[in-house]
């Protein structure tokens, strides 16, 4: 079975990946920006709403991967928190300036993570090594990495994500993510033998907002119109799941 991690940012999105056949959910605030740690209020309301298992991710900004003294206790206080009210598992990931993982700052958020299960999240694609992050995450002790195979999206990076599953063997599980869709999650599938899937998975909704002054510019997603927004789509995880001949 492949299974599929939905990452959202809203309530209304949790419930949608579930409903489509979402396995589990990496949970975050700011997609525009990449993912940031949601808000306690965001991720209370979302292990109500749901039943399967919510990663949250752990990163206090936008940007690089690079954190100062302050930002790692930021993110320690978050995983300590976020640990007592549900959080099943982690998403998160520090590098150093050179382009390799920060071992001291991953190990001291690893460890605030106690016994739950760490993905390291794209951080990974931005090592100067993958095969040798690669080892290292798994010294480290995350249980899954989060990557595109170094290229702009996963299908672009196919042949990379396949020498990457093959050298993980049962060690670690590499969990392919962006650019994934129900048209071509099955060839990538395939091609890379990965047995985990990402991906926002999401339409344009229409926000309700009925008075509509035009006096300001998009401030964000200039794709989506300025009064609309982006939601996880059920019915495109649930096409995705029957295109791959997955199990919800």
């Amino acid at each position: 079975m492949i299974t599929i991690e939905a990452c959202v940012d809203s309530v209304a999105s949790a419930i949608a990946a579930e409903r489509g056949g979402a396995h589990r959910l990496e949970l975050c605030a700011s997609l525009a920006e990449g993912g940031t740690t949601p808000s306690l209020g965001m991720f209370r309301e979302v292990v109500t709403a749901v039943k399967i298992p919510v990663f949250p991710i752990i990163r206090p900004r936008g940007g690089d991967f690079v954190y100062t003294t302050r930002e790692i206790a930021v993110m320690v206080q978050d995983i300590e928190i976020l640990k007592m009210v549900g959080a099943a598992g982690f998403s998160l990931g520090a590098l150093t300036e050179d382009g390799e993982l920060d071992w001291l700052t991953n190990k001291i958020l690893i460890k605030a993570c106690g016994k739950l299960p760490v993905t390291l999240h794209r951080a990974f694609d931005r090592t100067e090594n993958l095969q040798a992050s690669l080892e290292a995450a798994k010294s480290l002790g995350f249980r899954r990495v989060l990557t595109s195979g170094g290229e702009s999206s996963a299908p672009k990076g196919a042949e990379t994500l396949a020498q990457l599953v093959k050298q993980a063997g049962k060690r670690i599980t590499i969990m392919a993510g962006t650019g994934i869709t129900p048209d071509n999650a099955a060839e990538l599938i395939k091609k890379s033998k990965v047995k985990e899937i990402h991906g926002t998975f999401s339409s344009e909704k229409e926000g309700l907002t009925k008075y509509r002054r035009p006096a300001f510019p998009p401030y964000y997603q200039p794709q989506i119109g300025e009064y609309s927004f982006r939601e996880c789509d059920e019915e495109m995880i649930a096409t995705l799941i029957n295109n791959i001949g997955s199990e919800k």
